[in-house]
């Protein structure tokens, strides 16, 4: 008897390895600020989240980043809440931690500190099955 298994695919290219899946991208951000450098970072998610952002929901358009007690947050990004969670649903608008080494961390504010510079996501994205945020250093142009 022979038996063979069966790997099940990810859905939608989520968990392939070395791809990038967009799930939303901040538009104005590259009209209304000159982009000087940009950063990859992680985001500290709940489950609920992660499954609203696999559904292709989320809207980037208010977010923004700040540095707080020396850690990154990423403040007013949307994910609707996941339509088949129960009590467990999170927050649509909370803050979320981003994930950097410390060294990024203290380098980006030594920048911020120096110039009239802010940090602006660019754009939220499944790669290697992680959610990751491209994170900018821009001057506005206004």
């Amino acid at each position: 008897m022979i038996q063979t298994t069966r790997k099940a695919s990810p859905a939608k290219g989520f968990g392939k390895p070395g791809t990038k899946h967009i799930v939303a991208s901040n538009r104005r951000a590259r009209h209304n600020y000159s982009i000087l450098e940009t950063y990859e970072t992680g985001v500290a998610l709940v489950g609920t989240e992660v499954k609203s952002l696999r559904a292709g929901q989320a809207s980037m358009a208010d977010a923004f980043a700040t540095v707080d007690d020396g850690e990154v947050w990423l403040r007013n990004l949307h994910i609707p809440e996941y339509h088949n969670g129960s009590w467990t649903n999170h927050a649509v608008r909370r803050n979320r931690k981003l994930l950097m080494h410390r060294r990024e961390i203290d380098n980006l504010i030594g920048k911020i500190r120096d110039g009239n510079l802010t940090l602006v996501p660019l754009s939220l994205y499944f790669f290697d099955g992680k959610v990751k945020v491209e994170l900018a250093l821009a001057r506005g142009k206004q």
